[in-house]
């Protein structure tokens, strides 16, 4: 299989940091050409499934502006220039939380879209967290934090309470690792 050739693009909306739309002209392996194949650029991120000592899942109950009611919601946010993935994973669980972890493990990365760009989340599970410090969030969402059983967990997940697909994920990768 052959990869897709972007052969020309151009900015056409940009809102920095947060948000660039490009048009790319797109050569497929065909030889055909799309000229005006949209592309989005966010920052990446990282989702974090942090699991305290006491085997606690550490969720937020929240509201989201693209969310319909409340969601169950998992630690996480865009990842500063030049940050590298666990560093800000790290970062993340302990701004909101003000909590830190002993064991890190990687979860995966992802294209959020596979078409249209959108950023790569960085999925990870935080085991041993323990609360070290205040939460020092600037989140806009108003959110309570949840210590959940892994049971209370995976019946959130499978009724649809984590609506944002990347949380969902996660929480499906985290569970699928501690059968």
């Amino acid at each position: 299989m052959q990869p897709w050739k972007t052969r020309d693009r151009r900015t056409v909306w940009e809102r920095p940091p947060w948000l660039t739309v490009e048009q790319h002209t797109i050569e497929l392996p065909d030889g055909r050409v799309i000229p005006d194949w949209a592309w989005v650029i966010t920052p990446d991120y990282v989702n974090i499934v942090a699991v305290t000592t006491d085997q606690r899942w550490l969720c937020f109950r929240q509201t989201k502006y693209a969310v319909q009611g409340s969601t169950l919601a998992l630690v996480g946010g865009y990842m500063e220039p030049g940050e590298q993935p666990l560093p800000a994973a790290q970062r993340e669980l302990r701004e909101e939380t003000g909590y830190e972890a002993d064991t890190w493990t990687a979860l995966g990365h992802y294209a959020v879209d596979g078409n249209r760009g959108a950023g790569t989340a960085h999925l990870y599970m935080a085991q041993g967290a323990r609360r070290v410090a205040a939460i020092a969030s600037d989140d806009l969402e108003e959110q309570e934090q949840l210590l959940l059983t892994r049971a209370e967990v995976e019946q959130a997940l499978l009724r649809g309470e984590f609506k944002v697909l990347p949380w969902a994920a996660a929480v499906a990768l985290a569970l699928a690792r501690t059968i």
